[in-house]
């Protein structure tokens, strides 16, 4: 399998190459203390809508009993996010469970840049944080980021830039113990194609993603990240909640704040199903 991987390298892999990958879902040590999940990563976890909150909001709305930490910084690569939050992860990374791991879940995602053009970097600098993680959580299941094509579902490219992605995601994530991916690309490319009867535009804009160089979830691709990961950690999908915290809008004057779902999201039961066919 090694020599397959570093066969393919930088070049262009087959379909039959990545089958045989068989990248699985990583599995959690028995947790004895508190269980702990960390997020790593830029503005695709933390912008408009804020990943980790809303995925604290599911667990605790099905009595799923996780403390929630991220390091994120915008814009930059995850060895970057480690440098801008070293003194805050070198304590994170310190730190001691009685089972002997920490943290029992992490997510990685690395900058779309460094995914898309760059696959030695990107094993290079999942290989840099996971060593420093693994030393307090060794046994920590590892969930990489998939990361989603950068350009408007209308761009011709975008579905070169998409397979391109997920061929380096699988790529990159073999080498790591324990790990998985969590697919966002693949789920907020299903959500484009019409999936379960979603539809992205509304009034010819796009509910799911919102920028010109830079595409960031709206709530309705916030909402399907949560819980894909939701799913993807537990196998099911998640009770919803009346409300969540969820962004008022784009402009300068906007925030986050408890929303209804049902009015701040356009069909969360597509995006439901959705997520969970892709876990």
């Amino acid at each position: 399998m090694l020599l397959l991987i570093s066969g393919c390298n930088n070049s262009k892999a087959s379909e039959n190459q990545l089958k045989s990958l068989e990248i699985g879902r990583p599995q959690a040590p028995k947790a004895l203390g508190p269980t702990r999940i960390l997020f790593m990563g830029n503005s695709q976890m933390e912008y408009f809508v804020s990943t980790s909150t809303l995925f604290q909001e599911l667990c605790n709305a099905n009595k799923q009993h996780i403390t929630v930490q991220q390091l994120v910084t915008m814009g930059v690569p995850l060895n970057k996010v480690y440098e801008t939050n070293k003194t805050e992860a070198n304590q994170n990374f310190s730190n001691i469970d009685k089972d002997g791991n920490y943290y029992d879940y992490v997510v990685l995602q690395e900058a779309t840049p460094i995914a898309l053009n760059d696959l030695e970097k990107y094993r290079s600098n999942l290989k840099f944080i996971v060593e420093k993680i693994h030393k307090n959580s060794p046994d920590a299941a590892v969930y990489v980021y998939q990361g989603m094509s950068p350009v408007s579902f209308k761009n011709s490219n975008y579905n070169t830039y998409h397979n391109e992605l997920r061929k380096n995601s699988m790529m990159a994530a073999v080498f790591i113990k324990n790990a998985g991916l969590l697919k966002v690309g693949d789920a907020v490319k299903d959500a484009y194609n019409g999936r379960n009867g979603y539809q992205y535009l509304i009034n010819n804009n796009d509910r799911l993603r919102y920028g010109k160089s830079t595409l960031h979830f709206l709530n309705d691709g916030g909402f399907l990240q949560a819980v894909l990961l939701y799913a993807s950690i537990f196998d099911k999908k998640p009770i919803i909640p009346k409300k969540l915290i969820l962004s008022t809008g784009t402009g300068n004057n906007d925030n986050m704040r408890k929303q209804e779902v049902s009015k701040a999201i356009s069909n969360p039961k597509a995006l439901q199903e959705i997520a969970f066919s892709n876990r």
